[in-house]
């Protein structure tokens, strides 16, 4: 077949990327067309301060993406958009963007799940979405917003992603996944729990179609798309979510060449643990456990854990050049590494971590809570990080295995995280099992190869996987034994911190 090109718009907690995939039938090769800053801004109102996305310079800088991508190869064959989940866009009437979309770190959701479960018990709320308790999830932020002026104006809610989808196509819609990640969800019917809401005394008129990933969104606007040169591209909706693009990247399944069962850890900003289902996993040990159930391609269920993942590091990288100090994340790996381990732990989970003012105090003070010795240097920071991660990810693979009734015997790594490899290593030595990493670019890779199923190039997920292991570099992390009882006398300390 000839050379298709099909652009990804991805966005992450921490920085965006267009990049453009040529596939020819065969083999996927990527190139970066623009990337560029994802950053917050806070702005004061007569309640304090709100913290926002950027989103309309986010849109500038996927316009100016989509330019150099239509300039450098030519026609594009589709183009795809993921983002982070959650957060949305209110439209009113005129479709006019009623307030930047706020952050999910914002602390307007405080409080706001016991107010919910004064409203409808969260045994309920569990039974109906599968999905794990935070209270980032939309259904609370949707709960802070009951009684304020911009939602009774609101005519439409769109997701991040769809908000985007609407300013590329003018077309409205929901993808599956990324609705998944909203806790408004029913698991079994796969559409809106209008049920639910109505209890909680939420609104749905705002609410759109929901869609399965993997269909057609529209085509661009014809004003944009004679800006930027792209003229007739067709707007496909992969896995909108993130991590449901990443986990259509995984390399595994049939003829994988490990051949084993398998669980995946999508990697970044957040570490994404889990298991890939065809039915949700719903029961009282799943919802003591708080595992969720989110959407996948091909109407898969993405069983696993949300945990804090990189974003322990990002922030204490962010505290110390406040501080005046620049490090490289090569740097503050290199720092690590040379670090003794198994001085201090922390749960990456814990409260103290959601939005510090500065990531290494929160994490000193944690220590010295616990009875430990505080970190005292940059690498011993970023090493306790990175540790007491890979003892989150033992604990989380063993729950997945009590769940599930499954044996995983080796772990896949997908995502910009595959580029820690101490931490990669660290993992492996922890959990006592192979370690599978790569693609790096997996939510890219998923997009894309998500639009070529689309377009009819693929005919289902298990292709896409064929073509992932056959575009990509992989590398396999094998367990040390020797290093099996130090990290067993860590895991008791670990389990012990609350």
């Amino acid at each position: 077949m000839a050379t298709q090109k099909y652009a990804a718009i991805d966005l992450g907690a921490e920085s965006g990327r267009v990049l453009v995939g040529s596939f020819d039938g065969a083999k996927l090769t990527l190139d970066e067309a623009h990337r560029f800053a994802n950053t917050s801004v806070r702005v004061g109102n007569a309640g304090g301060e709100t913290l926002h996305w950027d989103i309309l310079r986010l849109w500038g800088d996927i316009q100016d993406g989509l330019g150099k991508a239509a300039a450098q190869q030519g026609e594009l064959s589709g183009i795809g958009v993921d983002t982070w989940g959650v957060d949305f866009g209110l439209l009113d009437a005129q479709d006019q963007l009623l307030g930047n979309p706020v952050h999910y770190r914002d602390g307007r959701t405080d409080g706001m799940m016991d107010v919910a479960f004064d409203l409808v018990p969260r045994r309920e709320i569990f039974a109906s979405t599968g999905l794990q308790f935070m209270q980032l999830n939309t259904l609370f932020q949707m709960m802070a917003l009951k009684n304020s002026p911009q939602l009774q104006a609101a005519k439409t809610l769109l997701l991040v992603p769809d908000l985007l989808n609407f300013w590329l196509t003018g077309e409205k819609a929901t993808e599956y996944t990324i609705a998944s990640t909203t806790q408004m969800l029913n698991a079994q019917s796969r559409q809106w729990d209008e049920e639910l809401l109505g209890k909680l005394g939420i609104p749905s008129h705002f609410l759109t179609p929901i869609q399965g990933a993997g269909t057609q969104r529209g085509t661009l606007r014809e004003s944009l798309a004679n800006r930027i040169g792209a003229k007739g591209t067709p707007v496909y909706a992969p896995g909108c979510h993130d991590t449901a693009s990443a986990v259509v990247s995984v390399p595994a399944g049939a003829g994988a060449p490990s051949g084993l069962s398998w669980a995946y850890l999508s990697s970044g900003t957040w570490s994404l643990m889990g298991l890939e289902l065809e039915q949700p996993l719903i029961n009282n040990q799943v919802a003591h456990y708080n595992f969720t159930n989110e959407g996948g391609l091909e109407n898969t269920i993405r069983f696993l854990k949300n945990i804090a993942g990189l974003w322990l590091v990002q922030e204490c990288r962010r505290a110390w050049l406040r501080g005046g100090h620049e490090y490289s994340y090569a740097e503050l790996t290199e720092e690590a590494a040379g670090q003794t381990g198994g001085t201090s732990f922390i749960n990456p989970d814990a409260p103290d971590f959601v939005a510090p003012s500065s990531m290494p105090e929160a994490i000193a003070a944690y220590c010295q809570r616990t009875g430990q010795t505080p970190p005292q240097s940059v690498g011993a920071t970023v090493r306790c990080c990175l540790e007491s991660l890979a003892l989150k990810y033992r604990w989380t693979l063993e729950r997945l295995e009590e769940l599930s009734g499954q044996k995983i015997e080796v772990l896949h790594i997908v995502g910009g995280g595959t580029q820690n490899k101490l931490l990669s290593r660290l993992t492996a030595d922890c959990l006592g099992r192979p370690v599978i990493t790569g693609p790096i670019e997996a939510t890219a890779t998923g997009n894309i190869l998500t639009q070529a199923l689309a377009r009819g190039e693929l005919k289902n997920l298990s292709e896409i996987r064929q073509i992932v292991r056959a575009s990509f570099p992989l590398e396999t992390f094998e367990p040390k034994p020797s290093s099996r009882g130090a990290w067993d006398a860590a895991y008791e300390k670990f389990l012990a911190l609350p």
